[in-house]
Parts: structure tokens; sequence; C-alpha cells
């Protein structure tokens, strides 16, 4: 009943690896649509994209049987991290992330400039934190088959 968070930055491969886990029949969510997370307006009049607490919670506490994986870089994901048996950071040099976010096409985020600076931005100040939280970190620039081999190993190693 392992529980695992697949965090990081943009173009680190989250979401290609929650799909191939889901794949070979693991319980996987990526946290990047509506269903999981909404956007809220902060004291300083900015918006962020958060995790839907009460639904999360719910996610977490009615697991039951394998391994869930759970993927997403939230700025309220550390208030759950105790109920996480893991939390996986994948991270790969600036490069590799940049190519990745110009070729993909099922997400739209880091085509336009300013969301490509606001990804350098964040891989400056934020993923230093994630790296200090994380229980783990991959390095999400070898074949994408090793990265999700190393999550599955992972999960069967969580007791």
């Amino acid at each position: 009943m392992a529980k695992i968070l697949v965090t990081g930055m943009s173009g680190t491969g989250k979401s290609t690896a929650l799909e191939m886990l889901a794949a070979r029949g693991h319980r996987a969510v990526d946290t990047d649509i509506d269903q999981w997370s909404h956007w809220v307006t902060l004291p300083d009049g900015s918006t962020d994209w958060v995790w839907r607490e009460p639904a999360i919670s719910d996610l977490l506490a009615n697991h039951r049987e394998g391994a869930l994986f759970v993927a997403g870089c939230k700025s309220n994901q550390g208030r759950f991290y105790p109920q996480f048996d893991h939390v996986v950071l994948l991270s790969a040099p600036v490069d590799i992330m940049l190519a990745r976010i110009a070729t993909r096409t099922n997400n739209p985020f880091g085509k336009r400039p300013e969301e490509r600076e606001a990804i350098l931005r964040d891989l400056a100040n934020v993923e230093p934190l994630l790296r200090a939280t994380s229980t783990l970190e991959i390095d999400a620039s070898a074949p994408i088959d090793k990265v999700v081999q190393q999550l599955e190993e992972l999960a069967q190693t969580t007791p």
C-alpha cells in the first residue's frame, strides 16, 4: 500500500512516468487537472494552482491496495508529506527540461516566453526546497523506462 508522491519541475517527466505506471497496472493520479487542483487568489492578489485539500485527503485516506503514485508540484503539497511513504523528486538538467517542454503535446504550459521564464525562476527557487524535503531524488534525464523502474522498486520495498 505504498503512497508515493512524484514531484519536480515542469519537463522532468512526471506525467509521462505516471502514464507508464498506470499502463503497468498501478494506481496513478496526476494532480494537474481540475479534479485535484484549483486556482486560489493569494493575499497579495496573485494566483496559485494548488491541491484541492479535501480531495487529496480523501485520496490518501481511502487508498487500500497496491501502490499509489501521485504526481504534482504544488505550493501546498508539503501539508500532505506525512501521509506519503516517499516523496520523490524527479530532476533533470535545464536544457533537457526546456527541450521536453518545447516538444510536448499534452500540456501547453511553457510554450510562451513568460512561462519559460517562470520555469527557470522555479528551478532556481522551488527545486531546492523540493530537494530538501524529498526522500529520494531520481535523475529524470535517464530513459523513462529506468525512471519508472526505480519508482516501482521503491514501491515494492515500502512496508
